[in-house]
């Protein structure tokens, strides 16, 4: 990777030389933790568990990252090629519903090669759970590889976007990421026993004091895509306990119930169908204890 564009950025850094971009990725993979999960929308955790694998690094740098202990830096077991394929396969083998790729954009191209190897032997799907902000040329060489994309979709509004992840044109990035994921794989269909086989669902967290920037990507969503072909998984699971120091007085605190519910009565005003939250699940303890050695 001698010239880095697998994200909007587009640092272009030499991977290969030991040069490091936004996301502070090298050339290997570093795996924060790779488990049963079992806290994910109901069709992705089922019983059995989700194989989730989550990466290290990110190219998003939000203020309130639950996941910020290997999101800021590149912590945690680094993994060949082969080291990967196998953990796949040994959590296909543990029972596992789906292999759960979480925050693999600093790695896509190279997932995307391991992948077509691990292929021949999975045979349970692949998720690829990212923050929405891709690159189109990176989801193109997912393309057959990848059975079900769980993308966020923050912002609406530019400003927000900026202050909260450093992420400039992010609705727009996210919407044309969007609009190919939906190309791939299509709407969500569910197996005999309600676990996920394919197709797009879109996760939306409803952040305190921003009600109405929830609202416009709702709306937003339904302006490019068909609301019929969108699963929305909305929610409420903000806590302030990872929030940085610096973050506005606004994200010191938890959502109210006034808040969601009025974002998630706007989501079915417009035809979502898909996965509400409950006010117990903004606990921190819902994050996974990650490998920072």
């Amino acid at each position: 990777m001698k010239e880095c564009v697998m994200c909007p950025r587009n640092c272009s850094v030499d991977r290969a030389a030991g040069e490091r971009g936004f996301c502070g990725v090298g050339n290997e993979f570093v795996i924060g933790s790779a488990d049963l999960h079992f806290w994910e929308e109901p069709c992705i955790s089922g019983k059995r568990g989700s194989g989730a694998i989550f990466f290290s690094g990110c190219n998003l740098r939000c203020v309130f990252c639950q996941n910020k202990d290997i999101s800021r830096e590149i912590v945690g077991k680094k993994y060949t090629e082969s080291e990967l394929i196998s953990k796949m396969l040994e959590l296909q083998e543990r029972g596992a519903h789906n292999i759960n790729l979480v925050t693999a954009t600093p790695y896509s191209l190279f997932v995307a090669h391991a992948l077509e190897k691990a292929k021949k032997d999975l045979k349970i799907p692949v998720v690829y759970n990212c923050g929405g902000y891709e690159s189109i040329e990176a989801l193109r060489t997912l393309d057959g590889l990848v059975d079900i994309y769980l993308p966020d979709f923050k912002y609406y509004d530019e400003d927000i976007a900026n202050k909260y992840s450093s992420a400039p044109n992010y609705a727009e990035i996210s919407s044309k990421a969007l609009i190919e994921m939906h190309r791939q794989v299509g709407k969500l269909t569910l197996d005999e026993n309600g676990i996920a086989t394919r197709g797009l669902i879109v996760r939306h967290l409803v952040l305190p004091s921003h009600r109405e920037d929830s609202k416009a990507v709702l709306k937003h969503i339904t302006e490019i895509l068909p609301v019929n072909d969108v699963t929305l998984s909305l929610m409420r699971q903000y806590t302030p306990d990872f929030a940085d120091e610096s973050a506005p007085k606004n994200l010191k605190r938890r959502l109210t119930s006034f808040e969601y519910d009025d974002v998630l009565n706007y989501a079915l005003s417009l035809g979502f169908d898909g996965f509400s939250q409950a006010k117990d699940s903004a606990k921190k303890d819902f994050t996974p204890e990650f490998n920072k050695r």
